[in-house]
């Protein structure tokens, strides 16, 4: 493991530059989401890229997707769907230590991507298909 200490506007920089360069990035909470919100674009949206809190091995984790919980688009049914579940895969995995299962819901979420079914985020305009679609495509592939 290497490991090498950054200032944040280097490493955000670097991030955009070489973003293979980073397999890990560990700082403190406003550092880390402005970061993460940066390496969102390289996913294409901040609509897929989950997130965990985790502290002492064996402690509670707190797993959410980076964009937090939206309250402005609460309720329109369109928000994307992906971080959140893929958080859950992430719990799965890491809390809970059922890495199959978790692999099963990654890859679920992957194939309704490959399929095709994008929220408003990821969709070219007039393709998006709502909140509850996304996630009926993946509960579908699970099934």
């Amino acid at each position: 493991v290497e490991l090498q200490h950054v200032l944040v506007d280097s490493c955000a920089m670097r991030l955009i530059q070489r973003p293979t360069d980073f397999d890990v990035i560990v700082t403190e909470n406003t550092f880390g989401d402005i970061l993460t919100d940066e390496a969102s674009m390289l996913a294409g949206s901040l609509g897929l890229l989950p997130s965990a809190s985790l502290g002492e091995p064996g402690a509670v984790g707190i797993y959410e997707p980076i964009h937090g919980s939206a309250p402005d688009i609460a309720g329109k049914g369109i928000a994307n769907p992906y971080a959140t579940i893929f958080s859950a895969a992430m719990l799965l995995r890491h809390s809970l230590g059922l890495d199959e299962e978790a692999a099963t819901v990654e890859a679920a979420v992957y194939a309704v991507l490959d399929d095709g079914v994008f929220t408003a985020d990821l969709a070219a305009k007039g393709f998006a298909v709502s909140t509850a679609a996304a996630t009926d495509a993946v509960l579908a592939k699970l099934q």
